[in-house]
């Protein structure tokens, strides 16, 4: 857990991001629509929802993979949002780093492992000699787990858990200070998706680097993160530390989605009921809402009315 938040200033601060998508003169999918969070130095801010949602959006959008309809994205006391200089975009590709969701669809097939892992040092010129490039790349491949030896390895000869390493071996080479992880682990073996995690935090004590969690496992997000949002049709519903999402879920959402992470006792399974839950049918505005202050670092989207009748 990072020190008190309170002394820090956010490494990443997003405010009202909109990312829209025209589809046609009459059609325009709000993908993002009036987000807001904040992630401090040190630690792990998940984020939660279905399958369209908006969270690999969020994360596309923060590292300007995409150009945001509107809102402010300020990383490490940049304005990042709009058109940026040549220096600002030099300082963000180096401390901000992305691991994808797709480990084979994001490393080239024709590129061996020390090409592949060292293509951030080639071309923002980090090194001095062929050696020194050799050394890092060595140090990080080992750092992730991996032996110097395979870096004249090709994508393919590797497992799935694995290629996932090189891409984190990618991302920490440049030393940046927030990672943005797509989904990083929901294309692995369980068993894999541990190991994966726990490197992941390994890691993060040592260097101090912030991450964007983005995953459908609150199991795993639990596990790994200090906050949490809950995302649902491009709305952040409600936002606050492990504790007080897991224990205090106000929005019928957020309830919905606890209710379905199965038990390992059986006799609890047994009895555990799911809630369902429909915005069609539920009468709730997420364009009306306003965030409420429960408690801490724990808000929730709603208006005056909802409010009060959730939490009476």
């Amino acid at each position: 857990m990072p020190e008190n938040q309170s002394t820090k200033e956010p490494i990443l601060k997003v405010t009202d991001l909109k990312q829209y998508f025209k589809i046609s003169d009459s059609y325009t999918v709000k993908a993002v629509d009036g987000v807001s969070f904040d992630i401090y130095p040190g630690e792990t801010y998940g984020l939660v929802g279905e399958s369209g949602s908006g969270k690999s959006t969020i994360g596309r959008a923060v590292i300007r993979l995409y150009d945001p309809t509107d809102g402010r994205i300020e990383f490490d006391g940049m304005d990042i949002t709009g058109k940026m200089s040549r220096k600002n975009e030099n300082t963000l590709r180096t401390r901000m780093q992305m691991i994808f969701q797709d480990p084979m669809a994001s490393l080239n097939p024709r590129k061996t492992v020390g090409d592949i892992v060292a293509e951030g040092l080639d071309i923002h010129h980090t090194y001095k000699t062929h050696e020194e490039r050799n050394q890092m790349v060595s140090e990080i491949l080992k750092k992730v787990g991996l032996s110097p030896e395979h870096r004249s390895r090709y994508p393919h000869q590797f497992s799935g858990g694995q290629r996932q390493r090189v891409g984190i071996a990618r991302a920490l080479i440049m030393n940046p200070k927030l990672i943005i992880a797509d989904e990083c682990i929901s294309a692995l073996d369980v068993s894999i998706q541990a190991q994966v995690v726990n490197l992941m935090k390994d890691i993060q004590q040592e260097t101090g680097t912030a991450y964007l969690f983005i995953a459908h496992d609150l199991s795993m997000v639990k596990y790994i993160s200090d906050r949490i949002g809950v995302l649902h049709l491009g709305h952040l519903l409600e936002t606050g530390t492990k504790d007080e999402i897991f224990d205090n879920p106000l929005h019928p959402y957020t309830r919905s989605l606890l209710s379905a992470i199965p038990s390992p006792n059986p006799i609890f399974e047994k009895g555990r009921i799911s809630e369902t839950y429909d915005y069609k049918t539920s009468g709730i505005n997420y364009s009306e809402g306003t965030y409420h202050h429960i408690s801490g670092q724990h808000y929730v989207k709603c208006t005056d009315e909802e409010f009060n009748k959730w939490n009476s």
